[in-house]
């Protein structure tokens, strides 16, 4: 594992083996039958179609029963599809108080029972818009050719101190709906002011968000995005206010903002003459103690060899902010990736935070249902983000692990050893300072 090295390398073949233990009790009772047991070897290194699978079990492990029967072939499950097959899922999101499960999909939000039965559809789309409409044609006419555009979500978000959806979507540049739980009334749409307008992007994994709750205060959403080439428009990372009224004239605005600072990140304009088509793309985010952090993909140059022009690449960084700063001091981010058996995987394809168990505690010397495992999928290559992986691991990485590494870099860096790894924010290499009294916190 690059610059977050300890746990995953060491005990990645426990993690395997004890996925396909789990694999294995469920498919026992869901089909009755599994004769072929693959080593854990061989399951580091599986098509995407069944490391995807292996990972939704380890998702779903933690709220699996384990019932004393064994289900038989003739099983049912319920299921729930759209009327429409063009009305895709993009996301889902469960509230833990009720069970209720909510879906994004393309130009509808769907609430469903537990069991999955139909409750209420709320109507997101397709609507008039064009994405070369800034600000929206709500806002102020618009010259360019209006077409029926499909809403895509690309968020979905339960703000549970208001009780409350946050659905956003691709029209209108990334607009969202505030819905209320229980029936998806909706109680507000801010789309006045440029805060307003998250993303552009038509892509339903383009954004990602985390709410974090301030107590006795209004909550604060953290947004990451890509900018498809528009960064004057929309920040990169922002933190923005969840207001309780719905309809208040500072929903979504940033938390802080004067003349010169904000709370906010954007691409600099020159970082596109280097890289003309980079853009930071999120694939997951989550909070944990004092910290926000957000899992990402992004393209950079590196040497080929002696010689040779660099090439462009695709690299997996991890970033951390501190909650409560409000101006992005703290922001830093570090390589990730995982070595298996000599071979690298550094292209991130999907992302959970979980509590370990007491097997996966014990093996990696953590205290059970406290300390905070990462779990992340790699796939070979970094040429293409695109491209489908023939090929997958699945790594773990202790979260206080991956915090003793920022820190030990962060002081590397105060000591004047080294280089910022901001390259696409500074746009070169800044060699680090040396500052004294500087307290660093994990």
């Amino acid at each position: 594992v690059e610059d977050a090295e300890p746990q995953t390398c060491a005990h990645g073949q426990i993690l395997v083996g004890l996925i396909w233990d789990l694999k294995r009790q469920v498919e026992r009772r869901a089909v009755g039958q599994s004769q072929h047991h693959p080593t854990p070897r061989t399951m580091a290194a599986v098509r995407w179609n069944r490391i995807c699978f292996i990972f939704h079990l380890l998702l779903i492990s933690s709220t699996s029963s384990s019932s004393s029967g064994q289900a038989g072939m003739n099983q049912e499950y319920n299921t729930f599809k759209t009327d429409n097959p063009d009305w895709v899922f993009n996301h889902l999101v469960v509230d833990q108080r009720t069970g209720s499960v909510y879906l994004g999909a393309v130009n509808r939000i769907y609430k469903l029972s537990s069991e999955l039965l139909p409750l209420v559809t709320h109507q997101t789309g397709p609507d008039e818009d064009n994405p070369d409409c800034y600000p929206p044609r709500m806002v102020q006419p618009c010259n360019e050719p209006l077409r029926l555009t499909d809403n895509v979500n690309k968020m979905l978000l339960i703000d549970q101190g208001e009780r409350r959806l946050i659905a956003c979507g691709s029209l209108y540049q990334g607009i969202c709906k505030l819905l209320r739980l229980d029936d998806l009334f909706k109680l507000g749409e801010p789309f006045h002011k440029k805060e307003h307008y998250l993303s552009r992007v038509n892509d339903s994994g383009s954004v990602f968000g985390v709410i974090v709750s301030d107590q006795g205060a209004d909550a604060k959403l953290f947004v990451a995005t890509a900018v498809d080439g528009k960064p004057e428009y929309f920040p990169t990372i922002s933190s923005r206010l969840l207001a309780s009224n719905p309809e208040a004239d500072e929903m979504f605005s940033f938390v802080f903002q004067d003349e010169f600072l904000a709370s906010l990140i954007k691409i600099p304009s020159d970082t596109f003459t280097v890289i003309p088509d980079f853009d930071i793309y999120y694939i997951y985010g989550f909070s944990s103690s004092a910290f926000v952090y957000f899992l990402t993909l992004q393209p950079e140059l590196v040497n080929a060899g002696p010689g040779s022009t660099r090439q462009q690449v695709y690299t997996s960084k991890l970033v951390r902010l501190c909650q409560a700063d409000t101006t992005f001091n703290s922001y830093v981010e570090m390589p990730i990736g995982c070595v298996k058996d000599g071979v690298e995987y550094r292209l991130l394809q999907a992302a959970h935070l979980a509590k370990a168990g007491p097997v996966l505690a014990t093996s990696l010397g953590i205290h059970p249902d406290q300390d905070d495992v990462l779990f992340a999928l790699f796939s070979k290559g970094q040429k293409r983000r695109s491209k489908a992986p023939d090929e997958s691991v699945l790594c773990m990485f202790v979260l206080s692990s991956i915090n003793e590494r920022i820190k030990d870099r962060l002081q590397s860096c105060y000591r004047g050893e080294g280089f910022l790894d901001l390259a696409w924010l500074k746009v070169k290499d800044i060699p680090c300072v040396p500052a004294e009294n500087v307290t660093l916190y994990t």
